[in-house]
């Protein structure tokens, strides 16, 4: 008898259970951005809606986007769940960092402002988003400081061969399901099953497996991905410390911000919660 076809509301009713409603119904409604403040571009003194801890500003953004200093644009609009997760990489001053899939480059901005004698690879395979990736460095980070950024288009699966043992840190923001983006495309979503969230979650597995190659060790490796699926989730980093468990272990940020739910190998960012996400992020430290 041949098994019946489980489509996507189906899959993720089974997966959240009586949350799902609730979820799918935040995961349809527009996505809430933030506007964040250039690092490399002086601000003006002003009271604006902020944390502490990760800096931003919730006002209306078509004007301010705009806005330039010295030629630089003064803010980056982005989800505030990517700016808490990029910020759990904690990167030093004098960190090596790899951006192993860069594009747009929200993420790779805030790395590189923690950097003030490091060096960061942001590294892209798809041409057309690395020509992306060019602009938005050329357009936010001053043009002397841009000898210390290196663009890079390589298969992100490749860098533990290639450079083994060479990074302080890297970001593994792997292509995932991106449901939200899915249920905003009607003919997207039809393609969508589970064999695709399978194949994903073998490719985002093969590049985490490089980025531990490819750390120091001491060094530290965050996983990320927009997706809402385990599968693409929890378990890519449960596969990972059953495998490499004697080259690796969880090592968990902290992060006091209401948003941030734990997982049993991460931290994500619902938009049922939070109007912000959906993201996942596990952080971890090479032996």
């Amino acid at each position: 008898m041949k098994k019946e076809k489980i489509n996507f509301e189906q899959y993720f009713s089974e997966v959240y259970g009586e949350r799902w409603a609730q979820l799918s119904t935040a995961l349809k409604n527009p996505s809430k951005q933030v506007i964040r403040p250039n690092g490399f571009v002086s601000q003006p003194a002003k009271t604006t809606q902020k944390t502490t801890d990760f800096p931003f500003y919730t006002s209306e953004k078509n004007q301010m986007v705009q806005e330039l200093s010295d030629g630089l644009k003064k803010y980056y609009v982005m989800d505030l769940a990517s700016i808490i997760c990029a910020q759990s990489l904690e990167v030093g001053p004098a960190d090596f960092v790899l951006d192993m899939c860069a594009a747009p480059g929200g993420k790779s901005l805030i790395l590189f402002e923690h950097l003030n004698q490091g060096q960061l690879w942001c590294n892209e395979l798809s041409a057309a988003r690395r020509q992306k990736l060019k602009n938005v460095i050329r357009e936010y980070i001053p043009e002397d400081q841009r000898e210390r950024i290196f663009i890079k288009g390589k298969d992100g699966s490749r860098y533990g061969l290639i450079h083994p043992d060479t990074f302080d840190k890297i970001l593994v923001d792997a292509p995932c399901s991106g449901e939200r983006h899915l249920l905003h495309n009607p003919k997207e979503l039809e393609k969508w099953s589970p064999k695709r969230t399978k194949r994903l979650a073998a490719n985002q597995y093969s590049l985490l497996c490089s980025a531990l190659l490819a750390c120091k060790s001491g060094g530290h490796i965050v996983y990320s991905t927009c997706s809402i699926s385990p599968q693409e989730n929890d378990e890519v980093i449960k596969k990972l410390l059953n495998k490499k468990g004697h080259a690796v272990v969880l090592d968990r940020p902290t992060i006091h911000h209401a948003s941030v739910e734990k997982t049993e190998f991460g931290m994500q960012i619902l938009p049922d919660q939070s109007e912000h996400g959906p993201i996942y992020f596990s952080r971890l430290l090479k032996k």
